[in-house]
């Protein structure tokens, strides 16, 4: 055992002096619709773990998220385990079609189009080989049986590869001032540890937990709880390597017990510069190449986006008011891991039982009739996030359980 297992707890004060409005901006994090939730979740996956308890030297809360804010690697090559269980119904072949769509992969489109491909990281155990060099080299591959489907950033060009149909997708990275600032391949625990801690505030404990070998390297264990009861969040885990500082494993546990919800790490690591050959690629000889602008020039969907600064979480929830844009009338309830999204579709909610037909029995076969001051409604549910669609049409969504969702529809008559 580790000796220092710290019980010292932090507050976003202590921990860091951003600005307040970010810290709102960061608190919870809300999909527009249940089917959402799955590609959304991408943005807060978690990990993986060697036995071991090193022996480190003792370390605050505050000092070691002082420690991954500093933290600078560039260079790096690995293998990342993804597992994602976030309870959605089985639908079988729906599931899948649905996130798809989702992510915009229309009829006709390319398989190895990156905004299509990475949806599939939402769902089950997945494993990536990933590699950087600096802001202008990442690759990722998703391996998959006797198939690889893989994203190549090496300078101006970005390349999808999709093995399996032969299928190349290819476009260009950005050119902004901020290209090449805090970039690297999607799905890495980093990304994740950096949007868990955004949410950090007041109504949150973070405490360092002992040590742990990720990837046969040494770590500090930091982990994040909400203070409050009713959130569904159970606790955020995060494996930092001691020397560098880089989250090595970041894992989501639902306050229901039980499996991670989303579990992300390294199996392997090595922070050696890779082969310059790692990120060369030219399409295979009879592959089918579509280029950015026949999928729709300058499109948020194009490959070279995804290697972009925050490119990484655009399938992610939006957090705050980021996730507010473009939904006219979005209010917040509550504050900090309790807190709810509310706004009003104009609709007329959810149909179920006779009124709905077989759409109707086919919903309430999703959700669960729920009554109160409000009126009826359903509740759409995942191990992590709840929805509430009232039957006027009021939808309420957040990472809380659903008598939360109920009572603040209550609250709002």
């Amino acid at each position: 055992m580790a000796p220092y297992a710290s019980d010292d707890s932090t507050t976003a004060g202590e921990v860091d002096e951003q600005p307040s409005g970010r810290r709102k901006a960061a608190r919870y994090v809300v999909p527009v619709t249940v089917i959402g939730v799955a590609a959304a979740t991408i943005g807060l996956v978690p990990a993986l773990a060697d036995s071991g308890d090193p022996d480190l030297p003792k370390i605050t809360a505050q000092q070691l998220i002082e420690k991954i804010a500093k933290s600078d690697v560039q260079q790096l090559s690995g293998t990342v385990k993804i597992s994602t269980d976030l309870g959605l119904p089985n639908l079988g072949g729906l599931e899948s079609g649905l996130l798809s769509g989702a992510a915009g992969q229309g009829e006709g489109g390319s398989s190895a189009d990156p905004t299509a491909k990475l949806t599939e990281l939402a769902s089950g155990t997945h494993t990536l080989r990933v590699a950087a060099d600096g802001p202008d080299r990442q690759k990722l591959s998703l391996l998959e049986n006797a198939a690889e489907y893989s994203i190549i950033h090496n300078g101006k060009d970005v390349w999808g590869y999709d093995s399996k149909s032969n299928e190349v997708y290819h476009g260009t990275s950005s050119e902004s001032p901020e290209h090449g600032k805090d970039q690297q391949p999607p799905a890495m625990p980093k990304d994740f540890a950096e949007e868990a801690l955004k949410a950090v505030d007041d109504t949150t404990s973070v405490t360092v937990d002992g040590t742990a070998q990720v990837a046969g390297r040494d770590a500090y264990k930091l982990v994040v709880k909400p203070k409050q009861s009713g959130s569904t969040v159970g606790a955020i885990s995060i494996a930092v390597d001691a020397k560098t500082g880089m989250p090595l494993k970041f894992t989501l546990t639902p306050a229901s017990g039980g499996s991670a919800v989303v579990d992300v790490g390294f199996t392997k690591v090595d922070f050696a510069k890779p082969a310059a050959s790692t990120f060369d690629f030219t399409p295979p000889k009879g592959a089918k190449v579509t280029e950015e602008e026949d999928a729709g020039k300058g499109s948020e969907k194009a490959p070279g986006k995804a290697f972009d600064k925050g490119g990484a979480r655009e399938h992610a929830p939006k957090a705050g008011e980021d996730f507010g844009k473009g939904l006219d009338g979005m209010k917040t309830i509550g504050e900090g891991w309790n807190a709810i999204a509310t706004f009003d579709t104009g609709g007329e909610g959810v149909p179920s039982g006779g009124a709905g037909g077989d759409l109707g029995g086919f919903m309430d076969s999703l959700g669960d009739k729920v009554h109160g001051k409000f009126g009826s409604g359903t509740v759409f549910s995942t191990r992590l996030v709840n929805a509430l669609i009232t039957d006027d049409g009021k939808v309420y969504a957040g990472l809380v359980t659903k008598d939360a969702l109920v009572k603040a529809a209550d609250a709002g008559k």
